[in-house]
């Protein structure tokens, strides 16, 4: 037995349930698709955790029990219809001549993480910390949500969390059988979804540096001709809430430098979400006085070239989360 489940333990227990934070929390977001939900949830997690502590007899290890709390948590939740999505999921693609920005109230969009919240500082194995980042990008965790609830369940544990099918089975209340059968259909969605794949933000290597330099510096110069040029021919572009994306140099540089021409003389913060490279942008104050945020910018990079332009404008949200400045003097 777990020296945990004895109640002389139990002091100890909010410091073995911070030990699990983060992976649960990486867990969760994969799961909700939502940084805050994954917060939530796993505060859930941690007070039916105390709440039911006496019936822990340690017949299996904390973490797996801590697991079988979270992903009912998160069961309960998607149940009640929480889905989340990007605008790619939605609408067609959009053209700037004729671009209107909608809102969708009954949509919950899909949210961006900030690293430290959700993958492993200190990994043993660089592979792993690799297969962790790629395992949160935006468009991965985008094709999760097609998942039904448990088949979701079933592929992070078995895929990303490496958790062997009888481990699966008994967290579920299932058999094996069940569970590879679940790991299968989960298989072939994601297949269908054709998630490409990425490159993660950290280490950098040279050309990942001088591609983000160059991108800063074309952004904050409003250089739109150098800034396409560091784009995929196919680069996407999307502004979550806004239903709308485009797709292409061109519409993107016309996007740029028509209805997003307010965006000139912004500046850009870095930082890192997702396991990817990001900014926050400020755009000149109306005031004329400073800088004030704008939208959290997430870039997908493959090959060379930036094959996502990620705009998440509801800053009131995002900035605070990824400890970015109030505003720019």
């Amino acid at each position: 037995m777990s020296d945990l489940a004895t109640p002389a333990a139990r002091p100890d227990l909010d410091e073995a349930l911070d030990r699990y934070r983060v992976e649960l929390t990486g867990y969760c977001y994969r799961m909700l698709g939502s940084s805050f939900d994954a917060e939530d949830a796993v505060q859930d997690t941690y007070v039916r955790a105390w709440r039911s502590y006496e019936k822990f007899e340690g017949r299996s290890s904390l973490r797996s029990w801590l697991y079988r709390i979270a992903t009912n948590v998160c069961l309960d939740l998607l149940n009640a219809g929480n889905k989340r999505a990007r605008p790619m999921d939605l609408t067609e693609q959009g053209r700037q001549a004729s671009a209107v920005l909608n809102t969708r109230p009954e949509v919950t969009w899909l949210e961006p993480v900030p690293d430290a919240r959700v993958l492993p500082q200190a990994p043993a194995d660089p592979a792993e910390l690799a297969q962790a980042k790629e395992s949160v990008r935006l468009a991965f965790v985008a094709a999760l949500q097609h998942l039904p609830a448990k088949q979701r369940a079933v592929l992070i544990l078995r895929e990303v969390l490496a958790w062997k099918a009888d481990e699966v089975a008994e967290l579920l209340d299932t058999s094996v059988a069940s569970v590879n059968s679940a790991l299968q259909r989960a298989r072939a969605t994601m297949s269908a979804q054709q998630v490409k794949r990425t490159e993660s933000a950290d280490p950098l290597d040279e050309e990942q540096r001088s591609l983000l330099a160059r991108y800063l510096e074309a952004f904050e110069a409003y250089d739109i001709t150098a800034l396409t040029a560091l784009l995929h021919e196919d680069a996407v572009l999307s502004m979550p809430p806004f239903d709308l994306w485009l797709q292409g140099r061109a519409d993107i540089a016309a996007w740029h430098l028509n209805q997003g021409i307010g965006c000139k003389g912004s500046r850009l913060i870095p930082t890192t979400a997702n396991g990817m490279p990001a900014f926050g942008q400020y755009r000149p104050s109306a005031s004329g006085q400073g800088h004030e945020p704008w939208a959290l910018q997430v870039l997908e990079v493959s090959g060379g070239r930036i094959v996502g332009l990620n705009a998440f404008l509801d800053t009131d949200r995002w900035f605070p989360l990824f400890g970015l400045p109030e505003r720019l003097a």
